[in-house]
């Protein structure tokens, strides 16, 4: 190897040795700098009182573009043109998008969630067949504790383009329930008997008042309807108990409560 070249090599060796430290350099700093600014973010949106959803959202989307920042400036630095760079990433990009169109689908549905709010941590929901309580709003998915304990993932895009039922948005509920007596009972004193009940629970708003009307003369039974308004915490409350007061009440008072029957006529045929 001649002088010429082994200094060609050298010169080589330094220059591109600068570069890849510099590089390096770059990029621990920027990785370090999206972290720290994250951070930032994440206290200065705390301050501001922003939903914790929101927050976790933007400060995962603003950490991820950074980093692709970074990364494309050191690429730039290595030499690697970043028109060229960036087209493969954008082709990389739409075949990924076309390989997730279900998770894109739902990540464009969890902000639109995010951004609307049709419900919050700690509702109890309806949605898409399940029931239960919002545990977290998070990208992909909605987080649901049901009631026996069990944890759904719902995934947003669907949700998002759907009926939600949020039973936790009005302060209070109406109760709607159906009580039957035997023809034979009196109508009168059935309408007395549940309108004490209902005035007897303290739980019972008066405003509105409450309901109480003969419903439907169905096949076996008078039914009666009850409306009544209660605190949204105290619907399932209400309703249980009152199906317990009245069944005792209507026995005390002699109300009896008809179950399906059918009258069987035979008949003998002559042989």
């Amino acid at each position: 190897m001649s002088v010429l070249q082994s200094a060609r090599l050298t010169e080589l060796a330094v220059t591109y040795g600068v570069n890849l430290l510099l590089a390096l350099a770059v990029l621990l700093v920027g990785l370090w700098l999206s972290g720290w600014l994250g951070r930032r973010l994440d206290a200065y949106m705390q301050r501001l009182n922003v939903d914790v959803t929101l927050r976790s959202f933007l400060r995962s989307l603003m950490s991820l573009a950074l980093k692709v920042l970074v990364i494309i400036t050191v690429a730039s630095m290595l030499g690697v043109a970043t028109t060229s760079f960036i087209a493969v990433l954008g082709a990389a990009g739409l075949a990924v998008g076309l390989a997730l169109q279900g998770s894109l689908s739902n990540f464009a549905g969890g902000v639109l969630l995010i951004v609307f709010k049709p419900y919050r941590v700690g509702d109890f929901v309806e949605m898409q067949g399940q029931s239960g309580t919002v545990q977290s709003i998070q990208i992909l998915y909605t987080v649901l504790k049901t009631p026996d304990n069990k944890t759904v993932f719902v995934p947003n895009g669907p949700v998002a383009n759907s009926n939600i039922v949020n039973f936790s948005t009005e302060a209070t509920r109406r109760v709607d329930m159906v009580f039957s007596i035997s023809y034979g009972s009196s109508i009168d004193l059935a309408r007395q008997t549940l309108d004490a009940l209902v005035r007897a629970d303290g739980r019972v708003l008066q405003v509105p008042a409450p309901v109480i009307v003969v419903g439907e003369l169905a096949d076996s039974a008078v039914n009666f309807r009850v409306r009544v308004w209660t605190a949204t915490g105290d619907y399932w409350p209400v309703y249980f108990d009152m199906q317990e007061r009245v069944k005792k009440r209507f026995d005390e008072v002699g109300l009896s409560i008809p179950f399906p029957q059918r009258d069987v006529h035979l008949r003998t045929v002559a042989t």
